[in-house]
Protein backbone atom coordinates (compact mmCIF):
# COMPACT_ATOMS: atom_id res chain seq x y z
CA UNK A 1 0.00 0.00 0.00
CA UNK A 2 1.00 3.58 -0.50
CA UNK A 3 3.02 5.50 1.88
CA UNK A 4 1.45 8.02 3.92
CA UNK A 5 3.13 10.71 5.76
CA UNK A 6 -0.09 12.20 7.51
CA UNK A 7 -3.54 10.30 7.32
CA UNK A 8 -6.00 13.04 5.81
CA UNK A 9 -3.02 14.82 3.75
CA UNK A 10 -3.06 11.54 1.71
CA UNK A 11 -6.60 11.22 1.26
CA UNK A 12 -6.74 14.47 0.82
CA UNK A 13 -4.16 14.34 -1.83
CA UNK A 14 -5.82 10.84 -3.89
CA UNK A 15 -9.21 13.21 -3.50
CA UNK A 16 -7.96 16.12 -5.58
CA UNK A 17 -5.94 13.57 -7.72
CA UNK A 18 -9.50 11.96 -9.04
CA UNK A 19 -11.16 15.07 -9.74
CA UNK A 20 -10.41 15.06 -13.37
CA UNK A 21 -11.26 11.36 -13.43
CA UNK A 22 -14.26 12.04 -11.40
CA UNK A 23 -15.20 14.64 -13.99
CA UNK A 24 -15.25 12.72 -16.43
CA UNK A 25 -16.97 9.15 -14.40
CA UNK A 26 -19.80 12.19 -13.61
CA UNK A 27 -20.77 12.99 -17.15
CA UNK A 28 -20.52 9.44 -18.27
CA UNK A 29 -22.78 8.62 -15.12
CA UNK A 30 -25.28 11.26 -16.32
CA UNK A 31 -25.24 9.39 -19.90
CA UNK A 32 -25.79 5.87 -18.81
CA UNK A 33 -27.53 6.36 -15.25
CA UNK A 34 -24.61 5.29 -12.35
CA UNK A 35 -24.81 1.40 -11.78
CA UNK A 36 -22.60 1.89 -8.24
CA UNK A 37 -25.00 4.11 -7.02
CA UNK A 38 -28.83 2.25 -7.29
CA UNK A 39 -29.61 4.41 -4.40
CA UNK A 40 -28.71 7.81 -5.83
CA UNK A 41 -32.36 9.69 -5.04
CA UNK A 42 -32.16 8.99 -1.03
CA UNK A 43 -28.85 9.24 -1.35
CA UNK A 44 -29.12 12.72 -2.22
CA UNK A 45 -31.22 13.68 0.48
CA UNK A 46 -28.81 12.53 3.06
CA UNK A 47 -25.97 14.11 1.45
CA UNK A 48 -28.13 17.63 1.81
CA UNK A 49 -28.79 16.78 5.38
CA UNK A 50 -25.20 16.03 6.41
CA UNK A 51 -24.11 18.85 4.32
CA UNK A 52 -26.53 21.12 6.69
CA UNK A 53 -25.11 20.20 9.39
CA UNK A 54 -21.51 20.25 8.42
CA UNK A 55 -22.42 23.59 7.19
CA UNK A 56 -23.98 24.99 10.70
CA UNK A 57 -22.20 22.59 13.14
CA UNK A 58 -19.18 20.81 12.99
CA UNK A 59 -17.57 23.20 9.52
CA UNK A 60 -17.77 26.39 12.28
CA UNK A 61 -15.97 24.30 14.95
CA UNK A 62 -13.39 22.82 12.38
CA UNK A 63 -12.05 26.51 11.39
CA UNK A 64 -12.25 27.54 15.29
CA UNK A 65 -9.93 24.54 16.04
CA UNK A 66 -7.76 25.50 13.30
CA UNK A 67 -7.41 28.75 14.43
CA UNK A 68 -6.55 28.82 17.99
CA UNK A 69 -4.46 25.80 17.28
CA UNK A 70 -0.16 26.28 16.23
CA UNK A 71 0.35 23.92 13.86
CA UNK A 72 2.78 22.58 15.56
CA UNK A 73 -0.15 21.77 18.30
CA UNK A 74 -2.05 20.33 15.26
CA UNK A 75 1.09 18.06 13.64
CA UNK A 76 1.57 16.26 17.09
CA UNK A 77 -2.44 15.60 17.30
CA UNK A 78 -2.30 14.44 13.78
CA UNK A 79 0.77 12.29 14.25
CA UNK A 80 -1.07 11.10 17.56
CA UNK A 81 -4.44 9.79 16.09
CA UNK A 82 -1.81 8.34 12.89
CA UNK A 83 -0.07 6.42 15.47
CA UNK A 84 -3.35 4.99 17.21
CA UNK A 85 -5.06 3.35 13.98
CA UNK A 86 -1.62 1.46 13.41
CA UNK A 87 -2.59 -1.70 14.64
CA UNK A 88 -5.73 -1.75 12.39
CA UNK A 89 -3.15 -0.95 8.89
CA UNK A 90 -0.97 -4.34 10.98
CA UNK A 91 -3.87 -6.71 11.23
CA UNK A 92 -5.04 -6.22 7.62
CA UNK A 93 -2.00 -5.77 6.30
CA UNK A 94 -1.04 -9.68 7.73
CA UNK A 95 -4.80 -10.27 6.42
CA UNK A 96 -3.92 -9.44 2.91
CA UNK A 97 -0.77 -11.43 2.57
CA UNK A 98 1.70 -8.25 3.40
CA UNK A 99 3.91 -10.20 6.09
CA UNK A 100 7.56 -7.44 5.39
CA UNK A 101 4.75 -4.99 5.62
CA UNK A 102 2.80 -5.67 8.30
CA UNK A 103 6.45 -6.15 9.94
CA UNK A 104 7.99 -2.57 9.46
CA UNK A 105 4.06 -1.27 11.10
CA UNK A 106 4.75 -3.13 14.07
CA UNK A 107 8.52 -1.59 14.05
CA UNK A 108 6.92 1.61 13.15
CA UNK A 109 4.35 1.64 16.12
CA UNK A 110 6.24 0.13 18.53
CA UNK A 111 9.10 3.17 17.83
CA UNK A 112 6.87 5.75 18.37
CA UNK A 113 4.56 4.48 20.91
CA UNK A 114 7.58 5.21 23.05
CA UNK A 115 10.19 7.30 21.84
CA UNK A 116 7.82 9.26 20.37
CA UNK A 117 5.59 9.90 23.46
CA UNK A 118 2.46 7.98 22.67
CA UNK A 119 3.07 9.13 18.92
CA UNK A 120 3.17 12.76 19.22
CA UNK A 121 6.47 12.81 17.38
CA UNK A 122 6.99 10.49 14.56
CA UNK A 123 10.53 9.14 14.71
CA UNK A 124 9.99 5.75 12.72
CA UNK A 125 9.27 7.64 9.47
CA UNK A 126 13.11 9.66 10.37
CA UNK A 127 14.24 6.16 10.21
CA UNK A 128 12.64 4.91 6.94
CA UNK A 129 9.69 3.18 8.88
CA UNK A 130 6.44 4.44 6.24
CA UNK A 131 3.09 4.65 7.12
CA UNK A 132 0.86 2.40 5.25
CA UNK A 133 -2.44 2.45 5.23
CA UNK A 134 -5.11 -0.67 5.49
CA UNK A 135 -8.25 -1.30 6.26
CA UNK A 136 -10.85 -4.10 6.55
CA UNK A 137 -12.66 -3.14 3.71
CA UNK A 138 -9.54 -3.31 1.55
CA UNK A 139 -9.42 -6.78 2.96
CA UNK A 140 -12.36 -7.96 1.64
CA UNK A 141 -11.88 -6.31 -1.63
CA UNK A 142 -8.24 -8.41 -1.78
CA UNK A 143 -10.34 -11.23 -0.70
CA UNK A 144 -12.81 -11.15 -3.75
CA UNK A 145 -15.34 -9.41 -2.13
CA UNK A 146 -17.62 -7.01 -4.23
CA UNK A 147 -17.61 -3.51 -3.56
CA UNK A 148 -21.39 -2.98 -3.35
CA UNK A 149 -23.60 -0.01 -3.82
CA UNK A 150 -22.39 3.13 -2.70
CA UNK A 151 -23.97 4.73 0.21
CA UNK A 152 -24.20 8.09 2.02
CA UNK A 153 -24.60 7.37 5.87
CA UNK A 154 -26.26 9.84 7.94
CA UNK A 155 -23.79 11.75 10.05
CA UNK A 156 -20.56 9.25 8.45
CA UNK A 157 -21.07 10.48 4.52
CA UNK A 158 -19.77 8.07 1.92
CA UNK A 159 -18.82 4.68 2.44
CA UNK A 160 -19.52 1.31 -0.26
CA UNK A 161 -21.02 -1.43 1.65
CA UNK A 162 -17.43 -3.27 1.52
CA UNK A 163 -16.16 -0.35 2.92
CA UNK A 164 -18.85 0.34 5.49
CA UNK A 165 -18.50 -3.72 6.78
CA UNK A 166 -14.74 -3.15 7.01
CA UNK A 167 -14.97 -0.55 8.92
CA UNK A 168 -17.42 -2.19 11.75
CA UNK A 169 -15.17 -5.01 12.04
CA UNK A 170 -12.04 -2.70 12.34
CA UNK A 171 -13.48 -0.89 15.04
CA UNK A 172 -13.63 -3.86 16.97
CA UNK A 173 -9.56 -3.83 17.70
CA UNK A 174 -9.17 0.07 17.14
CA UNK A 175 -7.16 1.58 20.57
CA UNK A 176 -9.35 4.97 20.12
CA UNK A 177 -12.61 3.04 20.56
CA UNK A 178 -11.17 0.16 22.89
CA UNK A 179 -10.12 2.53 25.48
CA UNK A 180 -12.02 1.47 29.08
CA UNK A 181 -12.14 4.70 30.46
CA UNK A 182 -15.36 6.14 28.58
CA UNK A 183 -14.77 9.87 29.85
CA UNK A 184 -11.14 9.76 27.82
CA UNK A 185 -12.81 7.75 25.05
CA UNK A 186 -15.17 10.20 24.31
CA UNK A 187 -13.13 13.19 25.15
CA UNK A 188 -10.13 11.36 22.93
CA UNK A 189 -13.16 11.28 19.64
CA UNK A 190 -14.87 14.41 19.60
CA UNK A 191 -11.19 15.97 19.08
CA UNK A 192 -10.33 12.84 16.46
CA UNK A 193 -13.68 14.26 14.78
CA UNK A 194 -12.44 17.87 14.84
CA UNK A 195 -9.16 17.60 13.76
CA UNK A 196 -10.02 15.33 10.86
CA UNK A 197 -13.13 17.72 9.90
CA UNK A 198 -9.87 20.68 10.05
CA UNK A 199 -7.87 18.71 7.36
CA UNK A 200 -10.95 18.74 5.19
CA UNK A 201 -11.19 22.60 5.43
CA UNK A 202 -8.76 23.24 1.96
CA UNK A 203 -10.84 21.45 -0.23
CA UNK A 204 -14.33 22.98 0.93
CA UNK A 205 -14.18 25.34 -1.78
CA UNK A 206 -13.54 22.95 -4.51
CA UNK A 207 -16.59 21.14 -3.57
CA UNK A 208 -18.60 24.02 -3.41
CA UNK A 209 -17.86 25.30 -6.89
CA UNK A 210 -18.36 21.88 -8.32
CA UNK A 211 -21.34 21.81 -11.19
CA UNK A 212 -23.05 18.56 -9.13
CA UNK A 213 -21.11 18.30 -5.50
CA UNK A 214 -22.83 15.47 -4.43
CA UNK A 215 -21.37 13.70 -7.47
CA UNK A 216 -17.84 15.29 -7.55
CA UNK A 217 -17.88 13.87 -3.33
CA UNK A 218 -19.23 10.56 -4.84
CA UNK A 219 -16.59 9.58 -7.79
CA UNK A 220 -13.92 11.25 -5.92
CA UNK A 221 -14.59 8.86 -3.12
CA UNK A 222 -15.01 5.52 -5.64
CA UNK A 223 -11.88 6.71 -6.89
CA UNK A 224 -9.77 7.10 -3.82
CA UNK A 225 -11.29 3.93 -2.94
CA UNK A 226 -10.24 2.23 -6.02
CA UNK A 227 -6.62 4.06 -5.38
CA UNK A 228 -6.40 2.02 -2.42
CA UNK A 229 -7.01 -1.31 -2.93
CA UNK A 230 -5.01 -1.83 -5.75
CA UNK A 231 -2.22 0.04 -4.04
CA UNK A 232 -1.90 2.78 -6.72
CA UNK A 233 -1.16 0.71 -10.08
CA UNK A 234 -4.66 0.50 -10.86
CA UNK A 235 -5.87 -2.04 -13.47
CA UNK A 236 -5.38 -0.43 -17.19
CA UNK A 237 -9.48 -0.88 -18.00
CA UNK A 238 -9.39 2.03 -15.69
CA UNK A 239 -7.23 4.21 -18.06
CA UNK A 240 -8.15 2.79 -21.31
CA UNK A 241 -10.30 5.27 -22.89
CA UNK A 242 -9.47 4.81 -26.79
CA UNK A 243 -12.72 3.14 -27.13
CA UNK A 244 -14.80 6.04 -25.69
CA UNK A 245 -12.66 8.69 -28.10
CA UNK A 246 -13.38 6.05 -30.91
CA UNK A 247 -16.96 6.10 -30.51
CA UNK A 248 -17.30 9.81 -30.25
CA UNK A 249 -15.46 10.54 -33.72
CA UNK A 250 -16.43 7.36 -35.68
CA UNK A 251 -18.87 9.53 -37.81
CA UNK A 252 -17.40 12.77 -38.02
CA UNK A 253 -15.70 13.77 -41.52
CA UNK A 254 -12.05 15.85 -41.14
Amino acid sequence: MLCRPEPWARRLSLLLAAVTLGGCASQGAADRGTPGDPFEPVNRVTYKLNDVADLFVLRPIAVGYERITPAIVRTGVNNFFDNLGTPVDIVNAFLQGKFRQGLSDTGRFALNSTLGLAGILDPASDVGLAKHDEDFGQTLGVWGFPEGPYLVVPFFGPRTLRHGAGQLVDVLYHPQTQYDNSSVRSKVNILWIIHERSRLLGIDEEVRRAFDPYAFVRDSYLQNRRFLRYDGELPEEDFDFGEDFEDEFADQDF
